[in-house]
């Protein structure tokens, strides 16, 4: 049996253990932090529960891609879902008017239309593109050695904004069909068109809230992983990864009593590129290959405000409410002070099913690593007083914000948390506290891609830098991964066998 020490509890690490435990494999998941998860990770504030990553998925309707990935990670019979509003799951607000995002492509023209309708024929060449990137991925479909090359190269290199704007005629229908950019914090002339095709689709195939929590995901496959024989181990944090001149031997971990060494077959590291190299000296990773990894660009990372409801005072928002001021959702990520905040995402988390009244939500905007550099080095809950001013001040300007769409809110609020890119940075050890990790760049291409081999033969990469970010893009990075111990063709049988009726 062949060992593997997993680093990191994200979805990511999770679900590779998963499929490795259920194919012979001896797996051992360690995670520096009390709780397993990584951006599934959920927490409790004086009994009100909020959902930190994983606020909302896509494509999990009966039969559709992600739906059938969770059957085969044994995740499906664990959870519950809500679904979010099939005639407006997303909400854009630019300049005071809402637009309502549809599921399916004829309701989502349909709608689209009503507001545009000289743009009919432009949205429906808008959506052929969408279907066209997405179903020219194999992974993102699951039609095993079915890809075009060629598609997929040439909306890599090119933006968003270039491919939209070259089909859609009316400048405020290029930027409302851009408004939910926060979901994968998209720059101008910069992130390719491709991103936004895969996250377009997975969403308007459908939208759905976890109910209770994404932690139920992690919950899920740690038991999946322990009934076929593996472990997960919280507070257990790897310091190195040991090597000879060869390949890795096992890694080192430090746990609150002591420091060992485990010894392994295989390590993947679910941890960002930029840990994993620092967790190894080996020779086998060349400095040129180094300097490349620190020096790929991260997307930006974000400040949160967690409320807390009074009880029945708030109806439970059934979509996710995109809120922009400026006339555009481009360039949020460049403010002033003053300027500061240009847009803004705000939800609510589903605690039960069928919900009448929210009982927590979330707002989330941009904030870069360099408005808290002064508190870097500094641990959670020992900032100073300045920095907790610092919060409250951005807090309360974000939720001035969101009074303005929803008149009332502050009245209904009972209590509120924040957390900033440094608590983003201590949680999940993303570089720079970005939201979505690396960023991709169409002027970059390769240069800014992670390989999930690395030099190092026995060492192995997974989650949101290897292949894209979310559930979808974190899980297709995990068959790619174990594809290396197993072949794709042996997991993309077994995802069909698992969803035989």
């Amino acid at each position: 049996m062949k060992r593997v020490v997993i680093i990191g509890s994200g979805m990511g690490g999770l679900s590779c253990g998963v499929i490795l435990a259920k194919n012979g494999y001896d797996v051992t998941v360690l995670e520096q932090g009390s709780q397993i998860g990584g951006c599934l990770q959920c927490f409790t504030r004086r009994g009100a529960r909020f959902e930190t990553g994983m606020h909302f998925i896509g494509s999990a309707g009966e039969g559709q891609t992600l739906d059938r990935l969770l059957e085969y990670l044994e995740v499906k019979k664990d959870i519950t879902l809500s679904e979010l509003d099939r005639d407006g799951y997303d909400v854009v607000c630019i300049d005071g008017k809402r637009y309502r995002f549809a599921n399916g492509r004829d309701a989502f023209v349909r709608q689209m239309t009503d507001y545009f309708p000289h743009q009919h024929e432009e949205l429906n060449g808008y959506f052929d593109l969408i279907e066209k990137v997405a179903g020219a991925s194999s992974l993102h479909s699951l039609r095993e050695a079915e890809s075009d090359a060629a598609i997929n190269t040439e909306y890599q290199l090119r933006s968003i904004n270039e491919v939209v704007e070259g089909v859609i005629t009316d400048p405020l229908l290029a930027k409302v069909l851009v408004g939910t950019l926060p979901l994968y914090a998209a720059e101008r002339d910069k992130t390719p068109f491709s991103t936004h095709a895969f996250i377009t689709d997975f969403y308007n195939q459908s939208a759905y809230r976890i109910v209770g929590g994404s932690d139920r995901i992690a919950q899920s496959m740690t038991r999946t992983i322990e009934k076929y024989g593996g472990r997960v181990l919280p507070c257990h944090r790897v310091t190195r990864i040991v090597c000879d001149e060869r390949h890795a031997t096992g890694v080192e971990v430090e746990t609150i009593d002591n420091k060992r060494y485990v010894p392994c077959d295989y390590v993947i590291s679910d941890a960002h590129p930029m840990r994993t190299l620092e967790l190894t000296d080996s020779k086998l990773i060349r400095p040129a290959f180094r300097r490349r990894i620190n020096s790929i660009p991260q997307t930006v990372g974000g400040f949160s405000v967690y409320l807390e409801f009074k009880e029945g005072t708030v109806p439970y928002q059934n979509y996710n409410f995109y809120g922009y001021h400026n006339g555009t959702p481009w360039n949020c990520e460049k403010y002033d002070e003053e300027s500061w905040p240009k847009g803004y995402l705000y939800m609510h988390f589903c605690q039960e099913e069928k919900p009448c009244y929210a009982k927590t939500g979330v707002i989330l905007s941009y904030m870069q690593m360099s408005d808290v550099a002064q508190w870097a080095g500094t641990r959670i809950g020992h900032r100073g007083a300045d920095y907790e001013q610092f919060k409250l001040g951005k807090a309360e300007k974000l939720i001035d914000s969101v009074e303005r769409h929803f008149p009332g809110l502050r009245d209904s609020i009972k209590h509120y948390y924040t957390s900033t890119p440094l608590t983003y940075y201590d949680y999940t050890g993303t570089e720079g506290g970005s939201m979505y990790g690396i960023a991709r760049d169409i002027h970059l291409g390769a240069a800014c891609r992670v390989p999930h081999r690395t030099k190092i033969p026995n060492v192995l990469q997974t989650g949101q830098n290897i292949n894209s970010h979310g559930i979808l893009g974190v899980t297709v990075g995990t068959i790619v991964t174990c594809s290396e111990l197993l072949t794709a063709e042996r997991i993309y049988q077994q995802i069909i066998d698992s969803n035989r009726i």
